[in-house]
């Protein structure tokens, strides 16, 4: 069994500021995902996203890139248009997987958050070594297979916390030019700083 870790370093501007102690590496807990997207999401940088293959090789990649997406009221949210059998899962408890196919080409991998009822999502945009949610995906093998699975719980993909100090700075979400005001511009993009 195998273990890959990318090794890039993190992007540069602005910066926010997100430090933590130095802890031992352990699994996301649900108190975790229960949150509100808008803690979970810069939260969820530096975090280490890990799938063990079938082959039982495991990778690991650090969380470079996430964005916010909240609820019913957010206009460039899949869950504006209700509960339906694609965003169900976003109605979840937090600490699930949604994973939908976009342009009918590509996997998405987001996290959901919050409570029951409420729906929320952070998507994981980019990790070490691979900048575009399609890329990772492709990468780590993510497909709609693995779309609802709890992340708490799951043998095949989790998120691990190591005590990654994050830095990272803010911007408009990308591709959502389909969305209303405030929301298309509102900064719920967080990218970690010198990747």
């Amino acid at each position: 069994m195998t273990e890959k870790q990318s090794t890039k370093s993190q992007c540069q501007s602005k910066s926010k500021s997100k430090k933590s102690k130095a802890k031992s590496v352990q699994k996301l807990k649900s108190d975790f995902y229960t949150r509100d997207v808008l803690e979970v999401a810069p939260e969820l940088l530096g975090k280490l996203l890990v799938r063990k293959l079938p082959s039982g090789e495991i990778l690991k990649y650090r969380i470079t890139e996430t964005e916010a997406y909240r609820g019913i009221e957010d206009t460039a949210c899949h869950a504006k248009a209700g509960k339906t059998k694609r965003t169900s899962v976003m109605f979840e408890e937090g600490g699930c997987s949604y994973i939908y196919l976009c342009y009918g080409i590509h996997f998405l991998l987001n996290i959901v958050t919050s409570t029951s009822e409420i729906p929320q999502a952070a998507l994981i945009r980019g990790v070490e070594g691979y900048n575009g949610p399609a890329k990772l995906t492709k990468a780590m093998q993510i497909g709609k297979e693995l779309n609802a699975v709890d992340l708490t719980e799951s043998d095949e993909l989790w998120i691990e916390d190591d005590g990654f100090a994050a830095e990272y700075i803010t911007t408009k979400r990308i591709g959502i030019d389909y969305a209303t005001e405030p929301y298309k511009s509102i900064e719920w993009r967080y990218v970690l700083k010198n990747r």
